[in-house]
C-alpha cells in the first residue's frame, strides 16, 4: 500500500511538472509572437523611413534585435536558475 502511494505521488509530481512546462512554453510562445509584432512594427516605423529601399537591412536589424533579446533573457534566466540551484 505504501509503495502505491509513493508511486501515485511520483506520478502526480511528474504530471504537475509536465503541465508547468507545457503552460510555460505556451505563454512563452504567446509572448514571443507579441514581441515579434512589436519589433517588426518598430523597425518599419523607425528604421525603414530613415533608410529608404533597405528591405534586407531592415530584416537584418530585426533579426539582430530578436537574437539579442533572446540571448539576454536566456542568460538572465540561466543565472537565476543557477542561483536557486535549479540547474540539473
Amino acid at each position: 500500500m505504501a509503495k502505491k502511494k509513493v508511486s501515485s505521488f511520483v506520478f502526480h509530481k511528474e504530471l504537475i511538472q509536465q503541465m508547468l512546462t507545457l503552460s510555460t512554453s505556451a505563454f512563452g510562445l504567446a509572448a514571443a509572437l507579441a514581441w515579434n509584432e512589436t519589433i517588426q512594427q518598430t523597425v518599419k516605423e523607425f528604421i525603414e523611413p530613415r533608410l529608404p529601399g533597405s528591405g534586407i537591412l531592415s530584416r537584418f536589424i530585426y533579426a539582430i534585435l530578436v537574437t539579442l533579446l533572446g540571448v539576454i533573457i536566456t542568460f538572465q534566466l540561466s543565472r537565476l536558475a543557477a542561483k536557486w540551484g535549479l540547474k540539473k
